[in-house]
């Protein structure tokens, strides 16, 4: 007989808990399927809502998500607080919470960090799989963050790399990033550098994951055929991409209502330097087939990810069974009748 409701427990799971339940490659299934789902119409998702307050610099971001195959529905609540530092906290941390859908019972209430770095990468690598050129060799790395790390080990599932390239403007930071990440990749050499240019020139792919605001990576510096997934910019006014960029090449996106407002196109539709119009689609469509994705060799395309709440609610309930598989984590009556 199936345990009562009444009597179950919620899994809580820390940072340390979540790693290593999935493989880089199962976060790029996962968030796959969740393009997919998404380009099906086969979700309920409003684009993240923002609560930005003039006392505390940051943000606090929402993301509720249903997805129907399977049926799984999630809530990540984001605190972005720049300040953190003095208080010997991340500026960016995460709580995720995941639901049963019939009873809405919280099954799992979950840090939010490593989770997010990987399904981020992902959207990142899965946008490679299927806008990069199939010859793709040499990948860029634009901000040595988190999102980087992400974007690294979920790249690494899409093509064989010949050369791979890290950029921050901290040369700490690089050697930190080097020092730690070198030791996870046995058939390519990190090549870090300060000089964005130089990361950017030459490369196949490039992925970019800073809060930048004026478009730090130039037109000039991009060559025709060059695949490039837009991460940081997820907030009114942050740029990675110089405008005119965007001009030549094909855009796509994950969730266009998400990416007017606060993805790499949202400064260039304000300035008209594109409109909505110039948007090729969203990636969903691409995935699904409705939608025509790399269409020539010297074609440029863009992928503007803001993150979709559906990148969560189609990976957690992989995690959260992996987490009961591996007895990992806490579990905590939370319910009561």
């Amino acid at each position: 007989m199936p345990e009562s409701w009444r009597n179950r427990k919620t899994l809580i799971l820390s940072r340390t808990d979540m790693m290593g339940l999935l493989t880089p490659a199962e976060y790029n299934d996962c968030v796959e399927h969740a393009f997919r789902m998404h380009g099906l119409g086969r979700v309920y998702m409003e684009p993240k809502g923002h609560i930005v307050l003039d006392d505390y610099p940051g943000e606090f971001e929402v993301m509720p998500s249903f997805i129907e195959d399977p049926p799984a529905a999630a809530c990540k609540w984001v605190s972005i607080r720049e300040d953190n530092a003095r208080f010997e906290l991340p500026t960016v941390f995460s709580i995720l919470v995941y639901t049963d859908p019939e009873t809405g019972f919280p099954l799992a209430i979950c840090d939010g960090s490593h989770h997010t770095m990987m399904r981020t990468g992902s959207s990142a690598a899965v946008s490679a799989k299927w806008l990069a050129r199939k010859d793709s060799k040499v990948l860029a790395v634009v901000g040595a963050g988190t999102v980087g790390r992400g974007a690294l080990a979920t790249c690494n599932e899409v093509f064989p790399w010949e050369e791979v390239r890290v950029w921050s403007r901290n040369q700490e930071t690089l050697d930190r990033f080097v020092a730690e990440e070198q030791p996870r990749y046995e058939s390519f050499e990190l090549r870090p550098s300060t000089d964005l240019e130089q990361v950017v020139r030459g490369a196949d792919v490039v992925v970019t994951g800073t809060h930048a605001r004026g478009g730090i990576v130039r037109d000039a510096w991009i060559e025709p055929g060059t695949h490039i997934a837009a991460l940081g910019a997820d907030l009114e006014g942050e740029q990675e991409l110089e405008s005119s960029l965007l001009v030549r090449a094909s855009i796509f996106v994950d969730d266009i209502r998400q990416c007017r407002a606060d993805g790499e196109i949202n400064v260039p539709l304000r300035e008209g330097v594109i409109s909505e119009e110039d948007v090729a689609g969203e990636i969903g469509k691409v995935v699904t087939g409705e939608l025509a994705g790399r269409q020539s060799d010297d074609q440029i395309t863009i992928f503007d990810s803001t993150g979709i709440a559906l990148q969560d609610s189609a990976t957690v309930p992989l995690e959260y069974r992996r987490a009961l598989e591996a007895g990992v984590g806490i579990e905590k009556k939370m319910i009561s009748t």
